[in-house]
């Protein structure tokens, strides 16, 4: 009888680690947030933040999991980050207390709350997003999610894309609105490795 309860376990073993929810670990260098606003009501600038982490655990097989990534909004770029006239650049003015405070808020967070799963495809992401230390509830579509081996090192990995809208008032960034539009796109490509 211990052998039978030996070998009935060595068999589930497998399946309850397959089961089990995997943490990865988001790759700084092939994901980034990136966003939209229009300016003027002439053109869109879009912009970029060079600094992410965070992590992601997934289960699969119940269909479960969260998303924590903290941006780090001294590393926006939005192509104007420095003139040779010795004038303000974009960049600089998106880092001053007209719009990111950086130095008073060197991060903005995206914690997820739940992740919505259609079968086997993730769909959207409900969350919150703490930006200028107000915190607002912000829901991201998925509109691409993959996990499996990575194409050269054949290493597992996840990435997925997504993408929703807020409005910058709402956390407190009312500067030059409604000339620079109060509607942010904000969309998130993000590769991810086991720990």
């Amino acid at each position: 009888m211990p052998r039978l309860s030996t070998l009935v376990l060595a068999l589930l073993a497998p399946l309850s680690v397959m089961a089990a929810p995997q943490t990865y670990n988001i790759d700084t260098l092939h994901s980034y947030p990136n966003f939209v606003v229009n300016h003027l009501g002439m053109t869109n600038i879009h912009g970029r933040f060079d600094k992410m982490t965070g992590k992601i655990v997934l289960d699969t097989a119940a269909k479960t999991g969260s998303i924590e990534a903290k941006i780090a909004t001294a590393s926006v770029s939005t192509g104007d980050g420095k003139r040779t006239d010795n004038a303000r650049s974009r960049d600089d003015h998106l880092r001053s207390a007209d719009f990111f405070n950086s130095a008073e808020f060197p991060e903005m967070v995206y914690k997820s709350t739940k992740l919505n799963f259609n079968g086997e495809n993730l769909e959207s992401v409900e969350g919150t997003l703490t930006l200028l230390g107000v915190t607002k509830p912000v829901k991201l579509n998925v509109t691409s999610f993959k996990c499996g081996p990575h194409p050269f090192n054949k290493k597992p990995m996840c990435g997925a894309y997504i993408e929703g809208s807020f409005k910058r008032t709402d956390f407190g960034m009312k500067f030059g609105v409604p000339a620079i539009a109060d509607d942010v796109k904000l969309a998130i490509g993000i590769e991810a490795y086991p720990e």
